[in-house]
Formats: structure tokens, sequence, C-alpha cells
């Protein structure tokens, strides 16, 4: 049994790939990771600029469609979609197996409108028309905008990843955003069972964010909250998650067939060279959970993870780490903003960057 397997298995935490190339579906590696445990895929706008300016792999494709009279933003869009189709059929076995749990592929909106509630819900329903996949998931920025666009979008029965989730606070409304939409989904007759939706809760990014803030400070309180941040707010959010998935409210819809909306760690990676490579995966194992890991991540777990659950453990010393944090000056809601900002900004660069990549190429 791999350490993947071992996770589910034992621990009731998907383990989902944080990556998705051409080449990983040509050659077999995503089809090989799937048989060693891997449950699910995500992409987001950087992945995929990754892939397509990385390599040749689509340059037949591009100047087909380019030849058909497409515009390279529709030529793009139709790269996206036809590696999203080929995962979505590599994942298929273990959604079909697994009572619909996982086997999923993330596929994001264009970033652009992550301010923009009525077009991502529009970006969202021409997705979900053309993949039609019951095993795709689509990937709504967690925006002021886009709870809102969770909320229509779980209504109609759409199953998403909510994503750049950085704050307790901006959690606390996408859960509400969640249950709100079952529940309209649930009156006009739908059944609940038919979506799945996951919380994309990044971890590694709020460290970084932290600690240059706590560095500013300089004084000894502000640095001996150093690393610990990240952790400390993920396990709180899995403490918000069964405090709101445990409710009479939640227990209604359950009874009707509905699935919690389970918590996802994000930037699992190690962004400080002192860190152990593999703490975020080893400090937030528990059931209901998915953790998304790039490979070297998944080499590292694989080759000297120690696996035991942590997710709930700790919490009096994680509430004590987010007083200490507000003690020194630390607003996480503000934290959360500029995270925010940051990684909508970071993904419009590379759609842009990808499209002038595209515009230039002969």
């Amino acid at each position: 049994m791999t350490r993947l397997e071992h996770l589910y298995g034992y621990y009731g935490q998907s383990p989902w790939l944080d990556n998705l190339t051409r080449a990983s579906l040509r050659d077999g590696t995503l089809a090989r990771m799937v048989a060693d445990g891997i449950r699910g895929v995500t992409a987001n706008p950087t992945i995929f600029a990754r892939s397509i300016t990385g390599s040749h792999d689509y340059d037949e494709q591009f100047s087909a469609l380019m030849a058909a009279g497409k515009s390279v933003d529709e030529a793009y869009w139709e790269l996206v979609i036809s590696d999203a189709i080929e995962a979505l059929a590599v994942l298929r076995p273990v959604f079909d197996g697994g009572d619909c749990i996982d086997g999923f592929v993330s596929v994001e909106v264009s970033p652009e409108l992550a301010h923009d509630a009525p077009a991502t819900i529009a970006a969202a329903r021409w997705l979900r028309r053309r993949i039609a996949q019951p095993n795709l998931l689509v990937k709504i920025p967690a925006t002021a905008e886009g709870v809102t666009a969770v909320e229509t979008l779980t209504a109609e029965g759409a199953s998403i990843n909510v994503t750049l989730l950085f704050s307790l606070s901006r959690y606390a409304e996408i859960i509400e955003a969640y249950l709100s939409g079952l529940e309209k989904f649930t009156a006009n007759g739908g059944d609940p069972s038919s979506i799945s939706s996951v919380a994309s809760f990044f971890v590694s990014r709020v460290d970084t964010e932290v600690d240059q803030r706590l560095e500013a400070l300089g004084t000894d309180e502000a640095l001996a909250l150093r690393g610990r941040a990240a952790v400390a707010q993920a396990k709180l959010a899995y403490r918000l998650f069964t405090q709101q998935f445990s409710t009479k409210r939640w227990h209604r819809l359950a009874g009707l067939g509905a699935d919690v909306q389970r918590p996802l760690w994000a930037s699992t990676s190690t962004k400080n060279p002192k860190d152990r490579d593999t703490r975020y995966v080893e400090e937030l194992i528990g059931p209901e959970t998915v953790t998304t890991l790039p490979e070297a991540t998944i080499a590292a777990v694989e080759d000297h993870g120690t696996l035991t659950r942590t997710v709930d453990s700790g919490l009096p010393e994680a509430a004590d780490v987010m007083l200490g944090l507000a003690a020194v000056g630390i607003d996480m809601t503000a934290v959360g903003r500029t995270l925010e900002d940051n990684g909508i900004a970071g993904f419009e660069k590379a759609y842009r960057d990808v499209l002038a990549d595209l515009t230039a190429s002969p």
C-alpha cells in the first residue's frame, strides 16, 4: 500500500494531484498516479499556462484551431477543455467506484471574471455545457462576488471547487453559500446527491504572508509566531467545518442525500526551505478532507511522510496562535484579502501571458 492509499484508507483524506499536463495524459503518467492512490486532479490558469507554453504538445491542435477560424482566446479554451476531458476519463473509474466522492477534475473559470458574479456564473454554465461530465468541478474564486456565484450555481445543481480561500471569515460565507444553494436546489425538486463541492483553503501562502509581517514587526512576541499561522488557521477551519456540518439544518439536507462540502488543503508545498517538506500534509490529516499535492510533495510523502490524524488535534493551541497574532497586530482577515488579491492577480497574469504567447506563436 502506498502512503497515498494509506491516507485515504486509514484517515479518510483524499489525495489529489495539483497539476495537469498533456504529456502526463499521453504517456500514462496520470493513469499510473491514479493507480498509486491519486483520487482527483486540480488545475488552474497558472498550471495550464505552464503546460501549454512549456511544451510543443499543443502545437498541432492550436494550429488546427486557428486554421478553423478560432480566436486565440477560443483556441486556448479548446486546449484546456481537451485536457480536462482526457483527465476526466482517466479519473472516471475512481468516481464511479467510490460513491462519487472522488475522481474529480477541477477546471477554473477565467480569472478576469473574479469580481463579476454574473460573468462568472455564465462562464461556469458554459464550461458545464462544453464538458458535460459528472466528475467535473468548476473552480470559482472565493471573492465576495464568488460567494454569490457559488450559491447561484449550487442552486442550479453545479458541482463547484471554491478556490483561493485564505480566511475564516470568507470560509464561513462559502459554507453558507453552499448550504443556501442546496436548500434552493432541493426546494425545486433537485436531488442533492448529484452535487459535490470542495472548499480550497490555502495553507503555505498564509505563512509566507504572515511571516513577512511578523518579521517587519521584529518583536520577540511577533517572531515567536513565525511559521504557525497557516496550520493554526486551517485547523480552526476544520473545526468550523465540523460545526457547520453537524447542525439540524445540515442533517435535514443530509437526509435528502446531500454530501458535505469537504475542506481541501491547497498550497501544501513548503515555501520556507527551513520547513520539513511534508509538514503541510502531515499536520492537516483527517477525515472528510482533500489534500492537493504537486509531484514533488507526493514524492516526499511517499519517501518519508509521517501519517497520523492531526487535523483536529491541538485546537486550543491553534486558537492561542490566532489570539497571539491579533495581539501583535496581525489582522488575519486583512491577510486573507491581500492573499486573495495576489492570487487573482497571479492567475490573471498567467492567463494573459499564455494568450500573448499563443498570439506570438508561428
